[in-house]
Formats: structure tokens, sequence, C-alpha cells
């Protein structure tokens, strides 16, 4: 069997990677979370799929069985989990690891004064940015038991993705069904202005997931509306090369495969 190439799976950019690794021909893996995130790759694509978390305990038997030569991570800029177990995968198994990172947001939006960034979550809990708002959470389900406590000081509503278990996190973190919307991203700019007008926002609380993560969109209604727009900064993870051009990547996986010289 071949060396394969591990893409770390289930974004946008993951979604064209895949793509130009098999143009190229080049044999690959790729791992999400969920059954789910399998249809964002064409079912011709000639990677598989694999789903499931991968542990400490798991990837050894998974890098075996899959003959993994070198490592494509293009998972969330906040899933940090499976980054650092790429990053040690690709240290104990000496074979080569590739960062894809997605702008942090679009080139041609500066900073400007109704933008305010933050370190971490717990800053943004504990201080007073949200006291007395009605504040649109756009964070995923994940983070949302850690607003809990803000429920006595704030108006807080969300958007998640359409699955019960997000919906289910929500709830749990006080939300009530008339403050949770389910909608799957891309947001265009008049759909997401009209929902901030709708809910009379005054805060919105997103991560710097960057334009496919619809930053840019939330940067623009937030300047037409003269709201306020929280970016919880990315992680630092100690990323040990990372680019973010595909046709890199992809000399990148050539190389790694021996397959052509960069």
């Amino acid at each position: 069997m071949p060396a394969r190439i591990w893409l770390v799976g289930g974004t946008t950019e993951s979604v064209q990677l895949a793509s130009a690794l098999d143009g190229a021909g080049l044999p690959g893996v790729i791992t999400v979370l969920t059954d789910s995130a399998q249809d964002l790759y064409l079912q011709s694509l000639g990677l598989r799929v694999c789903t499931g978390a991968l542990t400490d305990q798991t990837w050894p038997t998974f890098c075996r069985d899959q003959q993994i030569g070198a490592i494509l991570d293009a998972s969330h800029p906040y899933a940090t989990e499976i980054s650092k177990l790429a990053i040690q995968v690709s240290t104990q198994l000496q074979i080569p690891y590739l960062r894809f990172e997605r702008s942090s947001r679009a080139d041609d939006l500066a900073a400007n004064p109704w933008v305010v960034e933050v370190d971490t979550v717990a800053q943004l809990v504990h201080g007073q940015y949200l006291e007395g708002q009605r504040v649109l959470l756009t964070i995923g389900s994940k983070w949302l038991p850690l607003f809990r406590e803000c429920q006595s000081k704030s108006t807080l509503f969300a958007r998640i993705l359409p699955r019960a278990q997000a919906f289910r996190a929500a709830v749990d973190a006080g939300l009530s069904c008339d403050r949770i919307i389910a909608l799957r991203p891309p947001i265009s700019f008049d759909l997401e202005k009209a929902l901030w007008q709708q809910w009379q926002i005054s805060v919105v609380v997103t991560k710097a997931s960057g334009q496919p993560g619809g930053e840019d969109i939330k940067r623009r209604v937030a300047q037409a509306l003269g709201v306020t727009l929280i970016i919880i900064k990315r992680p630092i993870v100690p990323y040990p090369h990372q680019t973010s051009d595909i046709e890199t990547a992809v000399q990148f996986c050539q190389a790694a495969l021996h397959q052509k010289p960069v």
C-alpha cells in the first residue's frame, strides 16, 4: 500500500485541498468528527473519509492502517486539540507536517473602532463587555455554557448549527427557544443584518474565523448598524510549518510522498 496524506478536515479549506490533492493524483485519507461532515466532500473523490475523534490511544492504529506518510492540517483554527495531536504524531513518526492556516480576516478590512478583540472567552465572560447589552453569540455551541453566568446581566441570543446537540447545548446554557436560531453558513450580508435588526442586537460575539467563517460579513454589518463586534482571538499553537496557499500545500504533499521535487 502506498503512503498516504492525512488531511485533517472539516473546514471549507479542507474541501478545497481535498479536491486539489485528488486532482494531483495524491492518495490520502480525510478525518472529520461527524458523519454529517462527510457530506462536505464529493462522493467521487478518490480520497477516503474517516469519521470520529482521534486520541492518544487510537492514532497509532490509524496511522499504521492508513500508511500515513505526511500530515496536512486544515482543521478549524480553534480545533487546537487535533492540531496538537497531529504535531505530536509528526514528531513521533518523523513524518512531514504542514498547517494550512486561513487568513485571520479579510485583507481589505482594517481594524475599526466598533471592533473589540479579546484574548480568551474567560476575559470576555468575567469582564464588563456584555453588561446591559443585547448580545448575539456566534461562537458555536461548545462555548455556550461558559456564558450561563452572563444571563443575569445581559440578554443573550445564539446562532448555532442546525444540529440537535447544538440546540441542547444552547438550552442547557440557559437560552430560551425564542432566542436561538439554527443556520448553516455561509450567511449573506442581508440575512446577517436582518437578524441583528430583528433581535435589536447591540453586541455580537464571534471568533476570528476569517472569511470562511463570515468574519468579513460581520465586520461590514457591525459598521452598517453601529453594533459592537467582539472577536475572540485565535488560540496560539506553535505550528512548525504553515501556509495559506493551496499550490504550496499540494507541492508539500508531492514532495512528502516523493512524487515530485519542489
